[in-house]
């Protein structure tokens, strides 16, 4: 999770904005992810990152969806998810030791010149490169938000020309499941 930053909230008093990764299990059904969308678009609330696949069951789905707001509104998204009826469960990872990752494909200028010098810089953040052009790579990369974040920083003094990322996915630490 992110850290948070103040807003202000009713009668003045400061609230903090978190970024929440929530888990959602669901049935593996059309439109459940239209339903879950739309849950939060018809309250204003803005998905920052959502992800979904099938689980090891084939007839459940998990979304991974990254959402920033405060406790209350955690409240509420949390409350509004367990009442569509395709949801079996929903998880948020506050306060729980998590694993979070994300894959970025970055398409970066690579002239000549700079060539070496770039690839010692997708080596520091273990990255790889998989296509070549005779002027730019596209990078793999792997990691947590921060990693990803930083490596793209990096980047932009060679120029990215393109960029895409899956979004963060999410898994409990030690033994327990959602």
């Amino acid at each position: 999770m992110a850290a948070g930053t103040l807003t202000s909230g009713v009668g003045g008093a400061a609230r903090v904005q978190e970024q929440h990764t929530i888990t959602v299990l669901v049935n593996n059904q059309p439109g459940v992810l239209a339903r879950v969308s739309g849950l939060f678009a018809r309250r204003g609330y803005n998905i920052e990152s959502l992800t979904v696949s099938i689980t090891e069951d084939p007839q459940v789905s998990r979304m991974t969806i990254v959402v920033g707001g405060d406790s209350d509104i955690l409240e509420q998204i949390t409350k509004q998810l367990h009442k569509l009826l395709d949801t079996r469960k929903v998880y948020d990872y506050l306060d729980t030791p998590m694993l979070e990752r994300e894959l970025a494909l970055i398409k970066v200028n690579a002239e000549p010149g700079q060539r070496l010098e770039l690839m010692q810089l997708i080596e520091i953040f273990r990255g790889r490169i998989i296509d070549v052009s005779d002027k730019t790579y596209v990078v793999e990369v792997t990691g947590g938000t921060d990693k990803i974040d930083a490596f793209e920083k990096q980047l932009e003094a060679y120029g990215v020309r393109e960029l895409v990322r899956t979004g963060r996915i999410a898994m409990m630490r030690g033994p327990r499941t959602v």
